[in-house]
């Protein structure tokens, strides 16, 4: 293990110093915009890392001018940390972990699951939308991690969010898509929710509830908007009855799971839990 690569083990074993205005800002907003969560050094270490594995695992191949407005969004590849020690390294980590859980309120969340979300270069729009909408959990303590492992500026389309909309029901019902991107941009215009966007410096992060509306722009830059996810959940949430297909599809994150249950399987480990800090 390199000199670099010890040094990024041991910051992610450090629980990120979370002040109480970020906390506040969250449950005010629905959504965090954090300075600093990894150092570049960290960053450098783990992303060759995730790029690898995107590009072993993606299955998108089609060019994009062939492709529905989701399939030009981003590269999507799910569960990494179960393909690369590495990665599972970043994934599993008590730093990333305990942002997830002082922001929920919670003594412990356990894992959903990852993703990547690689842009492409000329890579299309990213529709408004809910994640939750895709989730089949019992309560709103759920959220994403939003990682981008290298700065993004503008043009490379960094994550925005609709201030506040954690508490507007309308278009939850709606799926990613080009209905999505219309209706409900339509309605947050009209209830004057702000639409908040800003680079993101190289080791910032944001974190999102699970009913929060978000999107992003396209993609301008010449290189990919490499972002690398994780969904974090109350470690007592329980497992839902699905209310669409999609969720029917994501209790495939929750293998043996019932319904009522918690979660408790093997790929849906406890991360941090407070009171054993």
């Amino acid at each position: 293990m390199s000199p670099t690569s010890e040094t990024a083990v041991t910051e992610l074993d450090r629980p990120y110093p979370l002040p109480r205005r970020a906390v506040d800002g969250f449950a005010r907003d629905g959504f965090v915009h954090l300075p600093a969560v990894l150092s570049a050094e960290t960053v450098a270490t783990y992303e060759p890392a995730v790029t690898s594995e995107v590009i072993r695992l993606n299955r998108q191949h089609r060019p994009l001018a062939e492709r529905d407005t989701y399939g030009k969004a981003f590269l999507q590849v799910g569960n990494l940390w179960e393909h690369s020690a590495q990665v599972r390294e970043l994934v599993v980590s008590r730093r990333l972990a305990s942002i997830a859980a002082g922001l929920l309120g919670v003594e412990s969340v356990r894992l959903y699951h990852d993703q990547a979300l690689y842009k492409e270069p000329s890579g299309g729009i990213t529709p408004w939308h809910a994640d939750q909408y895709y989730w089949p959990l019992s309560t709103d303590r759920v959220g994403t991690l939003w990682l981008p492992l290298q700065e993004t500026p503008m043009e490379m389309g960094p994550l925005a969010f609709a201030r506040g909309s954690h508490t507007f029901s309308l278009g939850r019902d709606l799926p990613i898509s080009d209905e999505s991107e219309a209706s409900i941009a339509q309605a947050l215009a009209e209830q004057d929710f702000e639409d908040v966007v800003e680079p993101f410096a190289l080791g910032d992060a944001s974190f999102h509830r699970g009913w929060t509306f978000h999107h992003a722009g396209p993609s301008r830059g010449s290189v990919p908007r490499r972002v690398m996810t994780v969904i974090y959940m109350d470690a007592n949430i329980r497992v839902a009855d699905p209310v669409n297909d999609h969720q029917v599809a994501d209790r495939g994150w929750m293998p043996g799971a019932e319904v009522g249950a918690v979660p408790d399987t093997p790929r849906n480990p406890v991360l941090f839990d407070r009171r054993s800090q």
